[in-house]
């Protein structure tokens, strides 16, 4: 894999990715109110692998390190020792990945956090949590900290997650991650270090993409890559989902955009990169590089909410256009509104076939050397089950090669690229946009800290 965020691209090797040498990063957090700020470099890119062996696949995709088994004995893997929790971000996700986490049996919650008192006390009465267990405002995750849970559940509003994932590494705790890892380049390149920190420290960080945890989504990439479809040639990548987060909404003050961060473009970071980093995720997967360019448009009209002018308000669509290198052009689509078509489906094309993923049907290539696969269950809960198994595996076997990090901030990124470009209706290259390395600002002194 090559990804450059600061530093040489030989700083991601592909026999082991978890080598990454980054500075560490300043002082100065979101939390304290201040900008943070990064290493910045040019961009490079490299060829595509040649053929490989599973082993060899597995460890360039970062999966090497969480290959996980198969689901009929994902919940009867229990290890003899019981991992202690903390839950960060008691939303409906929270609540309803904290039983999947119970399921398992390998953890026990001993504490949770978010910023609303109501949340956090439901969610603890429900985990059979005592309520000085239960911890509210912006400090209250550094306070679950403080409770010595050994790992953290972060289900926060992604614009929180560089600086959790970071604090919780130095109190010397595993992290398990909700995608997207940041809103931001600057949010990119600290949740970058933080999990190079946690492998100095034998921590463990996984960042929970349910398609990397599924087998035919691994199997699919992996013959692509090998060359079964030839040369890539073109991809394709959509998003397209109905309306969320209820009807038109008023984004009046701060407490209520936290409320409803998922219409919030700077707490959610937008469509494109709180919900449609699923499909652009795969694509970049199959395509094992940066993108060079991109440029794009987006709009509020779908929805016809009468809050629409406000720029507080995520977009309800992107159409975006993705150069790679070796001119691979990745088309890109998205919706959140109306009804219709649903699908997060990714197209790899080459001269001797295709390869189609979709994440609630088909996963197969086309073509002379085809591949059946086969159709997905509920992915997004057989894809969670399985991160959570593997989790537990990578702690308990002490393996913290943290494999997942490197390309979710890649994902990350390129979704910022289209968003970025979307924004201003122009080409914008991978070397400006991490040049530039806009952060996203929210009123946090306006919130209980």
């Amino acid at each position: 894999m090559t990804m450059t965020l600061g530093v040489s691209p030989q700083q991601f090797p592909q026999e082991a990715p978890a080598k990454v040498q980054l500075a560490l990063p300043r002082k100065g957090t979101r939390w304290a109110g201040k900008a943070r700020s990064g290493p910045r470099s040019k961009s490079a890119a490299s060829g595509f692998p040649g053929p490989m062996d599973r082993r060899r696949f597995l460890a360039s995709s970062g999966l090497l390190a969480f290959t996980i088994a198969k689901p009929q004995w994902v919940w009867a893997s229990q290890a003899a020792s019981t991992i202690k929790l903390g839950l960060i971000g008691c939303g409906g996700r929270g609540n309803w990945i904290a039983d999947l986490f119970r399921q398992h049996g390998g953890y026990q919650f001993i504490a949770v956090a978010d910023y609303f008192p109501d949340r956090a006390l439901n969610t603890g009465k429900r985990l059979g949590l005592p309520e000085d267990k239960c911890f509210s405002t912006l400090s209250g995750y550094k306070r679950l900290l403080d409770a010595k849970p050994d790992a953290v559940v972060i289900e926060s509003p992604p614009y929180f997650h560089p600086d959790q994932t970071w604090d919780a590494v130095e109190a010397g705790c595993h992290a398990f991650v909700a995608k997207p890892i940041a809103v931001d380049v600057p949010g990119c390149q600290r949740f970058l270090q933080a999990g190079q920190r946690a492998t100095q420290k034998k921590l463990c960080v996984l960042v929970d993409f349910q398609t990397r945890a599924n087998p035919l989504y691994q199997e699919c990439v992996q013959r692509v890559r090998q060359g079964d479809i030839g040369p890539i040639v073109s991809a394709e990548a959509v998003y397209y989902t109905g309306s969320t987060w209820g009807g038109p909404v008023e984004l009046k003050d701060p407490e209520t955009r936290m409320r409803l961060w998922g219409r919030d473009r700077i707490l959610s970071g937008d469509i494109i990169t709180e919900q449609n980093i699923h499909a652009l995720d795969v694509a970049t997967w199959f395509l094992d590089r940066d993108p060079i360019r991109a440029y794009g448009a987006c709009t509020r009209r779908g929805r016809q909410d009468p809050a629409a002018a406000s720029d507080l308000l995520c977009h309800d669509a992107f159409c975006c256009v993705f150069l790679f290198p070796d001119d691979i052009p990745l088309s890109f689509s998205s919706k959140q509104y109306g009804t219709g078509i649903e699908d997060i489906g990714c197209w790899v094309f080459g001269p001797r076939g295709t390869a189609e993923t979709h994440y609630f049907g088909q996963v197969l290539i086309r073509g002379e050397k085809s591949y059946k696969g086969g159709k997905l269950g509920n992915l997004y809960t057989e894809g969670a089950v399985a991160n959570i198994a593997a989790f537990h595996q990578a702690i308990t076997q002490g393996n913290f090669q943290n494999p997942t990090v490197a390309p979710s901030v890649r994902s990350n990124l390129t979704t910022i690229l289209g968003r970025t470009a979307a924004y201003r209706k122009a080409e914008v290259s991978w070397d400006q946009m991490l040049q530039a390395a806009e952060k996203f600002e929210f009123p946090l002194d306006q919130l209980k800290s």
